[in-house]
């Protein structure tokens, strides 16, 4: 689900603390959440005229590098997709098709956040929401932002009385422009211990008297097309409760599917964090990934936006 619907469903929210239309039901107010809209779109339309102006030059290089015509429309598309074609028309060198690919437009950047709740990422999730194309928040602390635009959890961990900065994390999102990714399906279980009764359901079923303790395939599907699109990725926190199975699935399917890409050469991963370091080893992955970090606290701090010590004197 895009940051988009997540913000407008927020907006639309009778739950929430405090009353009147700004900061009580719905959290923000609808006035608010028309003005990041608005700036949200005029981005993405920007970035559409960004995106025919690319192709318009690639095909004004294609005519000065001695082609006849113009290359054809396929092969520009396919550019602009992110694919570098293998059979070439007539005319068209390997050097030019080079020359466009370099012209065209960046990839993503994209985060993984997870963990237990949102209190104790508050800082990082407001930082990320405006330095990525994309976050996938997984963990106990999605379960926090399904309550807040009114999912029931059941007896999920989730802490309810942060529907409130859930919300404004939302809106925060869709006026930059960043897509927010929740769970679309989660795995679900009555005891949380090894080898427990569980299933998969959509995240609108979740039984009362159960507990999600992991994303579904579905979600982890989602989160495997972002990390396809995506040139760089900065992992922090689980998708669920790694340490034991079944819960484990979601967060060893993604860590392995971004070890696979980096391996390829087609990403540059980067995490960090206690957990986070525990869930790639776990998945037998963290020697492929690009950079992990061990220093914990600083690495979350880094990703906050908050200065480092160490860093600023090198940078003196």
């Amino acid at each position: 689900m895009s940051a988009l619907d997540l913000a407008a469903a927020a907006a639309d929210d009778p739950a929430g603390p405090g009353p009147g239309p700004g900061p009580g039901p719905g959290g923000i107010g609808r006035a608010v959440l028309d003005r990041a809209l608005c700036r949200s779109r005029a981005r993405q339309a920007g970035l559409i005229g960004l995106g025919l102006a690319v192709l318009a030059l690639a095909a004004l290089a294609a005519v000065m590098l001695g082609t006849q015509t113009i290359a054809p429309v396929r092969v520009l598309r396919a550019l602009a997709a992110g694919v570098l074609p293998v059979d070439l028309p007539d005319g068209m060198s390997r050097s030019q098709v080079q020359v466009i690919w370099n012209l065209r437009l960046p990839r993503t950047v994209m985060a993984i956040v997870g963990g237990a709740k949102v209190s104790t990422k508050i800082d990082l999730l407001m930082n990320l929401v405006r330095k990525v194309d994309a976050l996938v928040i997984g963990g106990g602390m999605a379960n926090t932002f399904l309550a807040a635009r009114g999912t029931d959890v059941g007896k999920s961990l989730c802490e309810h009385d942060l529907a409130g900065t859930a919300k404004q994390i939302m809106i925060e999102a869709a006026e930059a422009g960043c897509a927010l990714i929740l769970p679309s399906d989660g795995v679900v279980a009555r005891e949380f211990k090894a080898g427990a009764a569980s299933e998969a359901v959509a995240i609108a079923d979740v039984p009362a008297d159960a507990m999600i303790l992991d994303v579904g395939p579905k979600t982890v599907e989602a989160v495997n097309q972002w990390i396809d699109r995506a040139a760089t990725l900065v992992w922090n926190g689980p998708l669920g409760a790694f340490e034991i199975a079944p819960f484990d699935a979601a967060t060893v399917a993604a860590a392995k599917h971004a070890a696979a890409r980096t391996k390829e050469g087609k990403l540059v991963s980067v995490a960090g964090g206690g957990d986070t370091v525990a869930a790639l080893n776990h998945a037998g992955v963290a020697d492929a990934f690009t950079y992990v970090s061990t220093a914990g606290g600083a690495f979350l701090e880094w990703m906050e936006g908050k200065p480092l010590p160490g860093v600023d004197v090198l940078k003196a």
